[in-house]
């Protein structure tokens, strides 16, 4: 029963993402839209990072001294990094940036959900309640990240279902974690590997923040929606940390 229950929880959370993927759905100027959700998506990454992923490896990586955390923490984070800069050579470019920022923030999701799923399965069948709280926040932080796949890709391609499906998929990334940890990891999973894995991850939403969503939100020349839609990202996140 805790097992099931834990899968429940594990994909609520994870399918939470699809929520985002109705913002396309909202009638208004196509440039104000992309502008204000690719920036909002941004801050969300970017709080994202500051305030949950690199404190939640510092803390996983705790046997170790202070100075050996920083340099581990510091090693990962460049590699995720350098990852991110991989995986956008990777990406074909063509003429649409923006269905490229779609695609590389969907392959940024996935690698973030699948430990995160991990991690909600694990929490939830040793503390179901504990469960409950992180699912909610993950479900938070799930619905801007929706919006950050489902909003280029849609305004690239202006196709609803296709878009639809690259939401689906980085949701059930989350479930794939969770079938992953019941089939084969709840032994081999330990603080260290988590921490490392923590730090990659943060690379790779900050540098896709900075070197992608930013830089093709400023394409439409709406420097304050730019700011506002950050600020907005930024201040849900930060909030959901301080409630839950």
């Amino acid at each position: 029963m805790r097992i099931l229950s834990s899968f429940i929880l594990t994909s609520l959370a994870g399918l939470s993402t699809i929520l985002g993927y109705f913002i396309i759905f909202f009638k208004g100027d196509k440039k104000k839209i992309i502008t204000f959700s690719l920036s909002f998506a941004a801050g969300v990454m970017l709080t994202i990072s500051v305030t949950d992923l690199i404190p939640s490896s510092f803390n996983y990586l705790s046997n170790y001294n202070l100075v050996f955390r920083l340099l581990l923490m510091s090693f990962f984070f460049v590699l995720g990094v350098f990852l991110s800069f991989y995986i956008s050579l990777k990406v074909p470019s063509g003429e649409d940036s923006l269905k490229k920022v779609g695609i590389i923030s969907m392959l940024a999701i996935i690698l973030h959900n699948i430990p995160e799923g991990i991690i909600t399965f694990m929490v939830s069948g040793v503390n179901f309640n504990l469960g409950i709280k992180l699912a909610i926040a993950i479900s938070l932080h799930n619905i801007p990240e929706g919006i950050s796949i489902a909003v280029p890709l849609y305004f690239a391609t202006k196709k609803k279902f296709k878009t639809f499906i690259y939401v689906l998929i980085s949701g059930f990334s989350e479930i794939l974690g969770a079938v992953l940890c019941f089939l084969f990891l709840q032994n081999l999973i330990n603080n260290f590997l988590i921490g490392c894995v923590f730090s990659i991850i943060a690379g790779i939403m900050i540098n896709i923040s900075v070197t992608e969503l930013l830089p093709e939100s400023l394409k439409y020349q709406k420097k304050k929606l730019v700011f506002f839609g950050f600020f907005i990202g930024f201040l849900v996140m930060f909030l959901s940390h301080i409630i839950l």
